[in-house]
């Protein structure tokens, strides 16, 4: 068993409802952030910028997350983490709503709604992520966090998985609308009990974070000054431009261009995870000792390969569908490849106690322009006619231009400078299931070097 007791794990059991709450938030944002709303909007007709834009809300929202860090000092950890997960699962009362009311024609004002209501779970969640990886590594004694961060991740999978698994199921037999009415309230309940299992755990101590005269003369310095800093930001932001969309408008494609059904969807995002779970599985002996270059390479390599296996599914037709498992294994794998390694470059990269303000900054540029892409792709991949779907020849093309930009990177990467070799990680947790997302997490001008005090 995962869960802790006073006999079993008895370390971890004053942390346990730190816990309980990895468990129940992945029952939240697996269907708040992902496949379920992308296919609820589509079943009320959304087109590709619609649905580009609900699944970039939790990028474009970025700086929020930023601006909420300067709370820290006067709210502390725990009550701003509080604020925005508390109010997170609030806005899944939309689609939920509209689930139960199962319009055969969805009246005008029903999209707008959803992407309004996300727009609104985004922010909650900008505002607690904030706070809570800083609060939650504060807490934990540095000598359980190793097995802390990993059961959480295992809970987190749990969840996660789980929540695909009956998704899957649910759409295989009932009707779409209940499906998804089912979804949102068990992610409505994940919400109320991840909080709820929150509330439980002590605060720590109140952060300094670093001052706005130092964000404003370090970042043009930062972003601008020839480093090796910058050219990994630049790096870093060109695989995100041209990857973040493939998961969304690949959903999209697959449900309203191609026809599947949402059950067979739902079963290629859990491929997606199992690629995750196995690259990381790969990755855990061999990182610290290869360095992350290689990685960074079989990412690109691997992107690539699946890029050019969409391009043929999309001209083939149904005859290639027997290579969707593998192009989504094929995408998960290659997402976790880059993560890994990022998270082991960038602590290398980055002097401990400078770590702060070029993380935040990493974070937001790749974050913001990652959901900049697929809004703008979203524009271009409308197809004609009354119908929304997806236009093949365009989307082609944008496989085009992944495959060119893993060629870029791919050769980019030798003006990296990096020696292999074990470094502390820079993040521990359930990151390891959302493999673009950590960037956010990573998001947070906390001054480590001073312990603070709590009012």
């Amino acid at each position: 068993m995962l869960l802790p007791t006073k006999s079993r794990l008895p370390e971890l059991y004053p942390h346990r409802h730190g816990l309980y709450f990895a468990f129940y938030n992945a029952l939240n944002w697996q269907v708040g952030a992902g496949t379920p709303t992308v296919l609820l909007m589509e079943q009320l007709g959304a087109d590709s910028f619609q649905v580009g834009l609900v699944y970039s809300w939790v990028f474009l929202l970025t700086p929020v997350q930023v601006l909420a860090t300067a709370w820290l000092p006067r709210l502390g950890y725990k009550r701003l983490t509080l604020a925005g997960w508390g109010a997170r699962g609030w806005f899944l009362l939309l689609p939920l709503s509209l689930a139960l009311l199962a319009p055969e024609q969805p009246a005008g004002w029903m999209i707008p709604a959803m992407v309004a209501a996300m727009f609104f779970y985004s922010l909650s969640r900008s505002v607690g992520a904030a706070a809570i990886t800083n609060w939650l590594h504060g807490l934990i004694p540095e000598p359980i966090r190793g097995r802390y961060w990993t059961t959480d991740q295992m809970l987190a999978g749990v969840g996660a998985v789980g929540m695909l698994l009956l998704g899957a199921l649910l759409f295989a037999v009932l009707p779409a609308y209940p499906a998804f009415a089912i979804q949102y309230l068990i992610a409505i309940l994940g919400a109320w009990m991840s909080w709820r299992y929150l509330n439980r755990l002590p605060d720590i101590d109140r952060p300094k974070v670093l001052s706005l005269e130092k964000i404003v003369a370090d970042t043009p310095r930062l972003v601008l000054e020839p480093s090796q800093f910058r050219t990994y930001l630049w790096l870093a932001a060109l695989l995100f431009v041209v990857t973040t969309p493939i998961v969304p408008f690949g959903t999209y494609y697959l449900k309203a261009t191609a026809g599947l059904t949402s059950a067979h969807i739902m079963f290629y995002m859990m491929l997606y995870y199992a690629g995750v779970i196995g690259a990381n599985a790969f990755m855990r002996s061999r990182l610290d000792r290869v360095g992350a270059k290689p990685f960074f390479r079989l990412s690109f390599v691997t992107y690539g390969v699946a890029a050019a296996g969409w391009m043929a599914f999309l001209y083939a037709g149904r005859g290639a569908g027997l290579i969707l498992p593998l192009l989504f294994l094929l995408l998960g794998a290659a997402a976790a490849c880059w993560t890994s390694a990022n998270l082991n470059y960038l602590a290398k990269l980055l002097p401990a106690q400078e770590r702060a303000l070029p993380l935040s900054i990493h974070g937001a540029v790749i974050a913001f322009l990652g959901g900049v892409s697929p809004v703008i792709w979203g524009l271009f991949l409308k197809g004609e006619g009354p119908v929304p779907a997806v236009n093949v020849p365009v989307f082609a093309a944008f496989f085009g231009v992944v495959i060119v930009a893993m060629v870029c990177l791919h050769r980019l990467t030798a003006v990296l400078e990096e020696k292999a070799g074990p470094v502390e990680p820079l993040l521990d947790g359930s990151w390891l299931l959302r493999p673009f997302r950590i960037m956010t997490d990573l998001i947070n001008l906390v001054d480590r070097s001073d312990d603070g005090r709590k009012d």
